[in-house]
């Protein structure tokens, strides 16, 4: 049976992912699938890997550039209230993986909760913040994981405790299928004080990024030792351009998607950034904004 037809209700067939990304740009997916429940979502896992597909997850697409051409196989979204719920009990916080990382952050304040202060102005869902480790040199989101919950190729859930994880600079070893909830375990202090450093964190977010109306995404490492920013600034490269594609003058870091922007121009500037960045200083950049 085609895949489509195994999950007609929750499937659209060659959709434009272009919608669902925070740059707005790329092609359609073979097969978007939003699944209502756990139960169908772990049907989608095993059909998906039975018939081995091609399988991503789509959270808010916040640092992620989809090829022109679009995506082979099936892309899942875990957008719906199954996936997205929130509970607090005492200094625990667990949360969906589909979950808003705002929504999250905003929750922990209420609750007297600190600990994802330095996430403010972070976009993106929970499951794909954990992955990359979402934070900055004050602080991370793994820091205050438990556990996490996820499904396994084989439509299983299992639980992976703290100790069988391991986080560093935007990046986590979390390579199950999907990320069903992540328990955190925060620190107490008054909902004025967190809200407090709330704001602190958002004012120096936005001074060291794009201008919020610029549709911008993060595009490099930063290497041990090193700022990706100050390499690429001291290789000249502040404002260079690849068709829409511009490397910000805020933050050089950052690469803005103008109107009309393509993928390949981003990929395009990318590649050329990594490059002249090689060849001014032999650090070789390693990306941090995902291509598909």
């Amino acid at each position: 049976m085609a895949f489509q037809d195994e999950f007609p209700e929750i499937t659209r067939v060659n959709e434009s992912l272009a919608p669902y990304t925070y740059l707005r740009i790329g092609g359609p997916a073979d097969f978007l699938v939003q699944p209502r429940t756990r139960e169908e979502l772990a049907a989608v896992v095993r059909s998906v890997f039975t018939q081995k597909l091609p399988f991503r997850v789509l959270g808010n697409g916040c640092n992620l550039v989809i090829a022109d051409e679009g995506v082979r196989g099936v892309v899942v979204r875990l957008n719906e209230p199954a996936f997205c719920a929130i509970h607090v009990e005492q200094r625990r916080m667990t949360v969906g993986g589909g979950a808003q990382l705002s929504t999250a952050i905003s929750a922990a304040a209420r609750h007297n909760l600190a600990g994802f202060e330095t996430l403010v102005g972070i976009h993106g869902t929970l499951g794909g913040a954990l992955q990359c480790n979402a934070g900055d040199r004050t602080g991370a989101i793994g820091n205050y994981v438990r556990r996490v919950e996820v499904l396994d190729r084989n439509g299983q859930v299992q639980v992976r405790e703290r100790d069988e994880m391991h986080f560093s600079e935007h990046t986590s070893d979390l390579d199950d299928p999907v990320i069903l909830s992540i328990e955190f375990e925060l620190e107490s202090d008054s909902a004025e004080q967190v809200v407090k450093r709330m704001r602190k964190a958002w004012i120096t977010r936005q001074a060291g990024q794009p201008l919020s109306f610029e549709s911008a995404i993060r595009t490099f490492k930063n290497p041990r030792g090193h700022s990706a920013a100050t390499l690429i600034e001291q290789a000249g490269l502040v404002g260079m351009r690849v068709g829409g594609a511009v490397v910000s003058d805020r933050n050089a870091n950052y690469i803005v998607a103008q109107p009309n922007t393509s993928a390949r121009d981003l990929t395009r500037l990318i590649d050329l950034v990594q490059s002249k960045v090689r060849e001014k200083s032999g650090v070789t950049l390693e990306r941090e904004v995902r291509i598909w």
